[in-house]
């Protein structure tokens, strides 16, 4: 059911859609702003965090630090540009959810929503084989005390347990139920974070913070676009907040600020720690290793060990999200089905698990070439081209709402970022 509220008879400002029956009265419960800006940060923060001081190193804190927000810049830009898309077709459809796919057949046709599937099942997939992976490994890590030397399992049972545990909370489990745990999840990461900062920042050495070589910069690009990208749950996001132009934005920017500030002082401190020698060789290099060698070093690995699980458990939340809310557009009998959601999530997490099990490491190797690739198209070139086509056809009709200032040459450069990302990385796979 909805109901559309106006305040201008051109414009529709409002979607309530999430209405629920409760003793014979509809209630009114929409998304929170705050349960939007908490999927936003978990989803983004991920194992990406831990890895990112090790393409960074090189480069140094001043150079990574730059480049840092100019990636976030750029991938908030995008990522508005993709909420406007959404907004403005759920107006002009009179729809009250429009998912990911959807929006790019209708704004750029059967191939470019080919393309943009292909781009987003292999990057989500992708990550979720990562997530199942990894955080089955530090379960079974935490657990380890509980079996002897010789019964401790096999990697494929902490992938399948992590899936089980997770996966069966978000199939089973209520919108509200799931938020009010994700917002929970996300209070424990950023909480162990804090402790992580405190512990390891007795280890910096001032004179590290001044190591600079700009020219090293190109190779960090890639894991920045992966590490803050959030672009799978706009819809979602869009969806939960009806439409509502100042909560969306402001959940976006907010949720995507707060993993920005915690990757700039892990950045620091990491790299703020890291002696010249170490610097000589980055090649074998795991700059988390130097925590966990310090004369904190027990609690640093507890701390790590509790903030990368509920890391990875947050972000492995939003990208089950997104695929459940891209999944409608492939197959429509999906859509407001209860009794469905079991082969749902079926289809969305065996097929990783299952990679996972067999060969932890299949997809690592794929992401690090095609992950720029996947990202650019999904978090630049679509976003861009759509906003362009949409805003094209809806201004003779007065209802397009802008998200982001700066007319077609916003959209010019975003699209030409994302052209040289693709040229490099295609480059750099022929070498």
């Amino acid at each position: 059911m909805t109901t559309i509220f106006n305040s201008h008879p051109e414009k529709v400002t409002r979607l309530f859609s999430h209405l629920v029956s409760h003793k014979n009265q509809l209630i009114h419960q929409p998304g929170s702003v705050l349960g939007n800006t908490a999927l936003i940060a978990g989803t983004t923060v991920g194992v990406g965090i831990l890895a990112l001081p090790a393409v960074t190193l090189p480069s140094g804190v001043v150079p990574s630090t730059l480049l840092l927000i100019t990636v976030w810049l750029y991938t908030i830009i995008s990522a508005l540009l993709l909420a406007e898309v959404c907004v403005n077709a759920m107006r002009v459809e009179g729809r009250v959810s429009i998912g990911l796919l959807g929006m790019v057949e209708k704004t750029l046709g059967f191939v470019g929503a080919r393309i943009a599937g292909a781009a987003y099942l292999f990057l989500h997939y992708a990550l979720l084989v990562a997530y199942m992976t990894e955080g089955g490994k530090i379960l079974l890590s935490g657990f380890s005390q509980l079996w002897t030397k010789q019964n401790i399992p096999p990697a494929w049972v902490g992938t399948v347990s992590f899936t089980l545990l997770f996966g069966g909370m978000m199939c089973w489990g209520r919108k509200k139920l799931m938020e009010k745990l994700n917002n929970a999840f996300v209070v424990i990461v950023i909480t162990s974070f804090l402790g992580l900062l405190l512990l390891a920042g007795g280890q910096v050495k001032s004179v590290q913070l001044l190591t600079q070589n700009w020219t090293a910069l190109g190779s960090a690009v890639s894991v920045m676009l992966v590490a803050l990208f959030f672009h799978n749950i706009v819809p979602v996001v869009v969806t939960q907040l009806e439409g509502d132009i100042p909560k969306i934005r402001r959940s976006m920017i907010i949720g995507s600020l707060i993993p920005l500030i915690m990757f700039l002082a892990w950045n620091a401190v990491i790299l703020g720690s890291v002696s010249v020698d170490m610097v000589q060789t980055t090649a074998e290099f795991d700059p988390v290793q130097i925590l966990r060698g310090g004369s904190a070093g027990e609690w640093l690995g507890v701390l790590l060990s509790i903030f990368s699980e509920f890391a990875i458990a947050t972000s492995f939340i939003g990208v089950v999200y997104g695929l459940v809310d891209f999944f409608p557009d492939i197959f429509p009998w999906t859509t407001g089905k209860p009794l469905i959601r079991l082969p749902l999530f079926s289809i969305i997490l065996l097929p990783p698990m299952s990679l996972g099990a067999i060969n932890p490491g299949i997809f690592f190797s794929a992401l690090d070439f095609a992950g720029a690739l996947s990202i650019s198209v999904l978090g630049g070139i679509i976003p861009a081209l759509m906003t362009w086509k949409q805003r094209q056809e809806q201004q003779l009709y007065s209802i397009n709402q802008r998200f982001v200032p700066g007319g077609n040459l916003t959209l010019i450069i975003i699209m030409a970022i994302a052209s040289v990302l693709i040229i490099r990385q295609i480059l750099l796979m022929m070498e």
